[in-house]
């Protein structure tokens, strides 16, 4: 997945004139989950020092923020950045930093409908949380359980940080049996997109994600923007950088389609029916 992801960024940059290795260096740093570890890694970057920072999430975001004033940050975050502090505007961003928008986030409400229209008698909904990252965490369950209020639907929240946590959240499900699963989109959960498409099948619990990913390693379904080519975006505006503009001058980028993945196999092992309008709605269906 992160390679995937690294494509994109790259074939971004290389339409913009510059080829990693040939014109351009890029230096790696990894949290490897461990939140903590970033501001130490944004400093790193910021004495070498770098012509411009790539965050992604609202986490790695923060800490290059808080590591420089000057250089060039390009975010890459699924909240609305206004709203997280970022920026103050998407139009005109402020300071030193823009970025990428994908939405993911906010697209919480539209997976419950998605679950809905799959599977019409649903009344108990589960959501995978990961609570260590309450910047995204916070606005996505209050969102979904306005959502699911709203649809007459009971919200029951289960909570992540590991790996070990995340097989007890679906021991739990296995146990309490909800009728389906909405899964979070924080950074955390989204790289363990094959654990938990696993877990679902075990378990069989139908279940949805904003990532591409899951529906293509057996998860059922996922909604959302297309997180390669948001990367590609960003290698785009890194590029633009270098030629010399500032991050006042790039509109924040927000996704104007999503995409409805749907992996039909793990339908039919669910034993659900998928109904034509439904499939009709699909943009791809994994058969």
């Amino acid at each position: 997945m992160v390679a995937a992801r690294l494509r994109g960024f790259r074939q971004g940059l290389k339409e913009s004139g510059y080829v990693e290795g040939e014109n351009v260096a890029i230096v790696y740093r990894w949290a490897e989950d461990q939140i903590d570890r970033l501001p130490a890694l944004a400093d790193d970057l910021v004495r070498r020092p770098v012509a411009v920072i790539l965050a992604s999430g609202p986490p790695s975001s923060f800490a290059a923020k808080a590591a420089t004033p000057t250089i060039p940050i390009v975010f890459l975050v699924g909240n609305d950045p206004v709203q997280l502090g970022l920026t103050t505007s998407l139009s005109r961003p402020s300071n030193n930093m823009t970025g990428i928008n994908i939405f993911n986030s906010e697209l919480v409400a539209k997976r419950l409908e998605l679950l809905r229209d799959l599977l019409p008698g649903a009344t108990r909904i589960a959501v995978l949380e990961n609570p260590a990252d309450a910047t995204l965490t916070e606005p996505e369950s209050k969102e979904v359980t306005d959502a699911g209020r709203t649809m007459g639907l009971q919200i029951q929240v289960h909570n992540a940080n590991t790996s070990a946590e995340i097989n007890a959240a679906f021991e739990a499900m296995g146990r309490e049996r909800p009728d389906a699963v909405v899964v979070g989109s924080t950074p955390f959960l989204n790289g363990r997109q094959v654990q938990l498409a696993q877990l679902a099948a075990f378990h069989r619990l139908p279940t949805i994600s904003a990532l591409r990913d899951y529906a293509e390693v057996g998860g059922l379904m996922s909604y959302g923007s297309n997180i390669v080519d948001s990367y590609r975006q960003a290698g785009l505006y890194v590029g633009r950088i270098l030629k010399g503009a500032k991050p006042a001058e790039l509109p924040v980028v927000q996704p104007n389609k999503f995409e409805l993945v749907i992996n039909a196999q793990t339908a039919r092992m669910l034993g659900l029916t998928l109904s034509p309008s439904l499939l009709s709605r699909a943009d791809f269906v994994i058969d």
